[in-house]
């Protein structure tokens, strides 16, 4: 069978007025990008505000594993499907980080017939989203620098600087940096460092902003640092809201794209699942709930994660919730939390699925306590066996819910239409009211427990003095919690696969990301500047003599 890259450059594109027609937009509402991608204009929002929100569908999955679950490719076919049974359908994803690109988990435009076109523009530098975020970001941590070495008129504490720099791309060595070296007209000398793009707070509050005024009004939020007598300094005590508002004024605007057969795809923002929120844009999802009977979403990594934050952060600012959630599993994932390593999942192994089973138990019974409609897809394998199936099929009737072989990889829409009949069927069923994980007036440490050992199943919560002191500095303050650790695991340590019981969360540091509107509490040995692998996605990316791009799967 062709690449996945190879798939994609044989696709028959359709020019995106075409694309936009099906969502009813006009050329007047989109800017375009080329033949093949486009922003929709902000004037479309005013338009369509008054007309009737779609069904949200969300996929999710049990937690990720080297053996791979197929979540975005799922989301795309069953966006695909949706059409093919004659609903109007706008699926919404995040835009694909550089980082994994071309480190260790590679593209993020779904794979085989299931993708989204045109895949190299996407995953690479697509309309230029990540890179304003980049340059903005790094803006304001250059006016911090320039203002303490012009006199300090704020009066920062050096030691307390929160406000890092960013790049689009995995490089360890950056993490710790100490900057202002060399001469005295260098700057001063202060220990600072380097996060991924896709952690920073300016894509955060991109992600979260209804319109350009929201979006000002949030950048002026952001703490970037505390002075020597312990207040807050604010981005808008420096004076650089405006400017870093023009450099993201056309990343705001959501970007419309196609799946391989035509679907319409807003690809917008692209924070982190398990150190960020993991969510497409707001106005994406908004505008895809507006534009279509059934928008199909996604959140970051296992549900343990995106689901959790798009169900808690998320949700709320948009005043909807799914109608129906998708976990998305694989046998042989499934067998990995089972502890089958790499090399011998292709065996059949029913014991080792059955122990396995508990990870994706725990996410059905998660999504269930929201109180919402939850179906398994579960990607089929030519190694997977009759028995394997059947037994999945058993345990998930146990619990009450259906159970979907989805093909989308290697068939498209056609693939998935046993799993979009039953998500329109579970979407048509009465609802009964959304189940709040926590309160919004919990005090933070109390929201921290509750998504521990409810979500995680963990037994406690450890604090470590750095985040302790944060935390109670923080009293009285009602932020939601985004929680970041590990996706490969329930708890924060990736080695415990399955069902982990018995264990603590350890909370290592808190940050108030004002602009936001959340906290973030880091988990474990979570980090927000990734690493690459030893043999980098990188090493096998290159432009062949006709100038097509080869082995970017």
């Amino acid at each position: 069978m062709k690449t996945d890259i190879e798939i994609s450059q044989n696709a028959n594109k359709k020019n995106i007025l075409e694309i936009g027609q099906k969502l009813g937009l006009s050329e007047d509402d989109l800017e375009l990008y080329g033949r093949y991608k486009a922003k929709v204009s902000p004037s479309v929002w005013n338009k369509i505000k008054c007309e009737k929100d779609g069904k949200l569908i969300l996929v999710t999955s049990i937690n990720p594993t080297p053996a791979g679950e197929g979540k975005t490719t799922t989301s795309i076919g069953l966006g695909e499907a949706l059409g093919l049974l004659g609903q109007k359908t706008c699926i919404a994803l995040r835009e694909p980080s550089l980082g994994p690109c071309f480190g260790v988990k590679g593209c993020a435009t779904g794979g085989g017939y299931s993708q989204v076109i045109p895949m190299e523009d996407i995953n690479l530098h697509f309309t230029g989203d990540i890179h304003a975020i980049t340059t903005a970001h790094n803006l304001l941590a250059a006016i911090i620098d320039n203002h303490i070495y012009h006199g300090n008129k704020l009066n920062f504490d050096l030691k307390k600087v929160t406000w890092k720099r960013v790049m689009d791309i995995n490089d360890r060595a950056l993490r710790n940096i100490v900057i202002g070296l060399g001469n005295k007209t260098d700057g001063v000398v202060r220990e600072t460092g380097f996060d991924i793009t896709v952690a920073s707070e300016i894509m955060a509050i991109l992600c979260l902003s209804e319109n350009l005024e929201d979006l000002r009004k949030k950048i002026d939020k952001m703490i970037v640092g505390y002075s020597v007598q312990g207040t807050e300094i604010t981005c808008r005590m420096l004076r650089a809201t405006g400017a870093l508002v023009t450099l993201l004024k056309d990343a705001i605007k959501p970007n419309l794209v196609q799946t391989i057969r035509g679907t319409p795809v807003f690809i917008h923002g692209g924070p982190f699942g398990n150190i960020a929120h993991g969510c497409s844009s707001l106005i994406a999802t908004k505008c895809a709930l507006k534009l279509a009977d059934y928008a199909v979403t996604e959140a970051g990594f296992g549900a343990d994660l995106g689901a959790e934050k798009f169900l808690d952060i998320k949700c709320p600012l948009l005043k909807k919730y799914p109608d129906v959630v998708v976990v998305v599993a694989t046998i042989k994932a499934i067998k990995m939390h089972g502890y089958v390593t790499l090399d011998r999942l292709k065996e059949e192994n029913l014991q080792a699925l059955e122990a396995g089973f508990e990870n994706l138990e725990k996410h059905i019974q998660n999504i269930k306590r929201y109180n919402l409609s939850v179906v398994v897809a579960l990607n089929v394998f030519d190694s997977d066996t009759q028995a394997e199936l059947d037994l999945i099929k058993k345990k998930c009737d146990d619990l009450g819910v259906k159970v979907e072989l989805s093909r989308v990889w290697e068939l498209g829409g056609e693939g998935g239409l046993d799993l979009a009949k039953t998500v329109m069927k579970l979407a048509d069923k009465p609802k009964g009211s959304f189940h709040h994980l926590y309160n919004a007036t919990d005090a933070i440490d109390v929201k921290i427990e509750k998504i521990s050992s409810i979500i995680y199943g963990a037994s406690g919560v450890i604090y470590m003095p750095k985040a302790r002191q944060i935390l109670n500095q923080l009293a009285g303050e009602v932020y939601p919690v985004c929680l970041a650790k590990t996706q490969g695991s329930l708890s924060d340590d990736k080695a415990l696969l399955g069902r982990p019981r018995n264990f603590k969360i350890t909370i290592n540091d808190v940050r108030i990301m004002a602009g936001a509107g959340f906290v973030v509490a880091y988990a474990g040995n979570i980090m927000t500047m990734p690493g690459l692998p030893v043999t980098p996605r990188a090493e096998q990316i290159n432009v062949n003599r006709e100038g097509r791009i080869i082995g970017l799967d």
